[in-house]
């Protein structure tokens, strides 16, 4: 080579090493698979779409919003759409939505589409509270936090701390104008900016607590057009590392009657201070331990995710946050603790009954643009690893194939063929117009850190633009090689919805589960699901009444474990997992071949921690949970 020419040789070379890059290309690329394969995956799955509302007479597409964030008040108008399902009326089946709509800033207690006994939507109204224009909600979680056998109704906003709308009328009642009380959760009130909400007992007292993930400073009034000159109205001080958000709260219950608010006391400070002030979209809760104590997972926007593990005593929290390290073949951007990412939702799912769960969250993923990596946390390890301050996991997405998927916010998993695997779902989208702004958003990503935090830095997002606006929700069903595709298109799902919760439920009570979709500025629709599936098991959860003539009370955070030799299964009862979806207070159980199966149930309360085998046939059954650890089924 010596013998050619200067020029030459640089263009060999050259040519060697555009090559040897498109070798490498090749053998990056990830396999798809054949349409014979997707046609055979896709063949158990069907759904048909039902709109859940309508526009609102004057509905909005953005909001008004602080002065300084007026160039970029698309982003800001860019979440609150969420939905919970639950069961209001004590039909045995979660037939009851609470849709938050920000078209109209509206909360709603209504029935699913076509539903057997409708009546009219309910709006849950803040009167007798302090409210105005600047405040909006962003999320609505159905518990039982007066313990008085009825659903309460946590809402929670931007612009101010949550309310409680405690259900005054009975647990069979249909909702009516009035049914619904707004009560103060804090006294007094506060502002705080929040993004999502999650209840489970912490300290192990056998009450329901709760959890709040806050976005903007607490004190910035993001929504009022006459907050000038309030510094505290600051965008994130960081694209990975940022740490100025409100305050995330940890708020523990003591129940003081009915249609009362509980006592409440505030163990945020157990949070350290990296993630208590963290940018928190999503909050997960798993007790991956085996003491009967959720486990806290935080995804966090513009920063590392925390995995916290829970010592709690009654009345005493105490986290422990556990990262990951780092290989030769792990990016720093994916490892937990030590991740670059935007965390936006979390849930978790497990594989053939395995110990401990797989960690999915949603990150941004959109191709050519921030291309981050969603997350699958894979178990390689011992439950006992979290307790000596290791992470028995490693991230596994790309080799899943649930690497990329779009701008994904919330995340569910859910078995909706009912053959004992659980297929994912996300939800995608971020603005919608017609004019792509990506290339700017993606400048800024590139910048000077420095600059982030200041609203004036970042490029103009006003109504029109559009940032990955017309991503479709991906579906995700594994194959028999154990990796994931996508069969949204195949199946006919693939809308360019602008999605931000999902909220999983058997709302017609077949025996299948259903998907009801929250959509930012567009209607929400509810996914039916037409599956060819097995038969399945649905559980729910109650205290039985301490007294004579006493409440039945929702029980939340049981765990159970289906014994079956072909299809072994895993769950955990905490349906607020997740950024804005809610799904249905049930643990759902395919039993593929018609016969009924033992199952473990473990359950945690004031007196300790309980374990009880109950056989388990076909249908809905409501399982009560006893004192002395026993479980009758009905």
């Amino acid at each position: 080579m010596r013998s050619m020419p200067k020029a030459v040789r640089g263009a060999v070379a050259a040519a060697v090493m555009l090559g040897s890059c498109a070798a490498f290309g090749v053998l990056a690329v990830r396999p798809s698979p054949s349409q014979a394969e997707v046609d055979a995956l896709a063949a158990t799955f069907s759904f048909t779409a039902e709109p859940v509302n309508t526009a609102p007479p004057g509905a909005n597409r953005e909001r008004p919003v602080a002065p300084g964030l007026r160039g970029i008040r698309s982003w800001i108008s860019a979440v609150g759409a969420a939905v919970a399902a639950t069961d209001l009326r004590g039909l045995g089946r979660p037939g009851d939505l609470c849709l938050v709509d920000p078209r109209d800033d509206s909360v709603t207690v209504r029935p699913v589409p076509r539903d057997a006994e409708p009546y009219e939507p309910v709006r849950l109204s803040p009167t007798g509270v302090a409210y105005d224009a600047t405040m909006a909600p962003m999320g609505c979680v159905p518990a039982d936090l007066d313990e008085d056998g009825d659903l309460d109704l946590l809402v929670y906003y931007w612009g101010r701390s949550p309310l409680l709308f405690v259900n005054t009328a009975s647990p069979t009642a249909v909702p009516r104008p009035g049914t619904f009380r707004a009560r103060e959760l804090l006294h007094p009130m506060e502002v705080w900016n929040s993004t999502t909400a999650n209840v489970g007992d912490i300290d192990g007292d056998g009450h329901l607590d709760v959890l709040v993930g806050n976005y903007f400073p607490d004190g910035a009034k993001v929504l009022d057009p006459a907050a000038a000159d309030d510094e505290r109205v600051a965008m994130q001080d960081s694209m990975s590392r940022a740490r100025n958000g409100g305050v995330n709260r940890i708020l523990l219950t003591t129940p003081r009657g009915p249609d009362v608010v509980p006592d409440l006391v505030d163990a945020g400070n157990a949070l350290s201070e990296t993630a208590a002030t963290s940018w928190t979209l999503s909050i997960g809760l798993q007790d991956l331990t085996g003491d009967g104590l959720p486990e806290l997972y935080q995804a966090n926007d513009f920063g590392p995710d925390q995995l916290m593990v829970n010592t709690s005593e009654i009345g005493r929290v105490r986290f422990t946050e556990v990262t990951g390290d780092r290989d030769l073949t792990t990016p720093k951007s994916e490892v937990l603790g030590h991740d670059s990412f935007k965390g936006m939702g979390v849930a978790f799912t497990y594989d053939r009954g395995s110990r401990l769960p797989t960690i999915v969250v949603s990150n941004i993923t959109t191709p050519y643009a921030l291309h981050e990596s969603n997350f699958a946390f894979v178990p390689d390890g011992d439950p006992r690893d979290l307790l000596d301050g290791a992470l028995p996991y490693r991230e596994q997405s790309e080799r899943l194939g649930l690497a990329r998927s779009g701008w994904c916010w919330d995340v569910k998993t859910g078995d909706f063929d009912n053959d004992g695997v659980e297929e994912i779902l996300q939800a995608n989208g971020f603005l919608k117009g017609e004019v792509d702004r990506w290339p700017l958003l993606q400048e800024l990503a590139m910048g000077n850190d420095e600059l982030v935090r200041h609203p004036w830095a970042w490029p103009a997002f006003g109504p029109g633009d559009d940032v990955s606006g017309h991503e479709s929700n991906p579906f995700w069903v594994k194959g028999r090689d154990g990796v994931y595709t996508d069969l949204a298109p195949a199946i006919g799902i693939a809308e360019p919805d602008n999605s931000r919760g999902l909220a999983l439920a058997d709302v017609d009570g077949n025996g299948t589960l259903d998907v009801v979709v929250a959509n930012q500025w567009e209607d929400s629709v509810l996914l039916r699901n037409r599956s060819t599936a097995g038969t399945g098991a649905n559980l729910r959860f109650v205290r039985a009444a301490t007294t004579p003539g006493g409440p039945e009370v929702q029980a939340l955070g049981v765990q159970v474990e289906l014994h079956h030799p072909d299809h072994p299964q895993r769950a955990q009862l905490y349906p607020a997992n997740g950024h804005a979806g809610v799904s249905a207070a049930e643990v759902p159980l395919s039993l593929p071949d018609h016969t009924p199966a033992p199952v473990t149930v473990t359950w945690r309360d004031a007196s300790g921690l309980h374990e009880a085998r109950v056989d388990v046939a076909p249908g809905r059954w409501t399982a009560v949970l006893h004192g002395d650890g026993t479980v009758a089924l009905r």
